[in-house]
């Protein structure tokens, strides 16, 4: 039997729950579809020398030196370690710092469910990704997106696609290169 949708009462009761559990980690995470960040708050009277961060592709340990971490895990997916980064700032009170860090995925094309795999999941099919330009695509995507976006508008118009021309064009170069053949009666498909 297909599962239904559920109803608003059961929706709002689980982002609830969503939201309480991740209010309770001792960490606030976003991410993009490329990159996390997350950040947790420390004593202003400490440095980044008073800190002990380990980024590895899998995993990542991060708190003060001599005390529990406050994120001891492995990450769901890996991550870009030479491009992935860590701060520290002093927060707009001046009474406590802020260590950010930041993460380069290797896969930017999947949403995360949770930073490390023992934390609360979040649910990625409700994430609403920002409009991006294509000029923010890397090379590949952008070609895909750019000949998507050329074939509807072919299509649109009624005008055939860039792989339909593409055999349009192949047809007609074969009939040029042999004329003493009959094509009055082939079919393109």
């Amino acid at each position: 039997m297909a599962d239904k949708d559920p109803s608003p009462a059961e929706a709002a009761a689980a982002r609830a729950k969503e939201e309480a559990e991740q209010a309770a980690l001792p960490y606030k995470w976003t991410q993009t579809i490329g990159e996390i960040d997350l950040n947790f708050p420390i004593p202003a009277t400490y440095k980044a020398k008073d800190l002990s961060i380990v980024i590895k592709k899998t995993s990542l340990v991060a708190g003060v030196k001599g005390q529990d971490p406050i994120i001891n895990g492995d990450f769901p997916h890996p991550v870009r370690v030479d491009d992935s980064t860590w701060t520290v700032t002093t927060s707009p009170d001046g009474k406590t710092k802020i260590v950010e860090i930041h993460l380069d995925k290797v896969n930017k094309m999947e949403w995360w469910a949770h930073i490390i795999t023992t934390a609360p999941k979040i649910d990625v099919t409700k994430i609403v990704p920002e409009n991006s330009k294509l000029s923010d695509l890397d090379g590949e995507t952008r070609g895909m997106v750019e000949k998507m976006m050329f074939d509807q508008r072919q299509k649109e118009m009624g005008l055939p696609t860039s792989d339909e021309q593409k055999k349009i064009d192949l047809l007609k170069k074969f009939q040029e290169q042999h004329p003493e053949m009959d094509f009055s009666k082939a079919k393109i498909q």
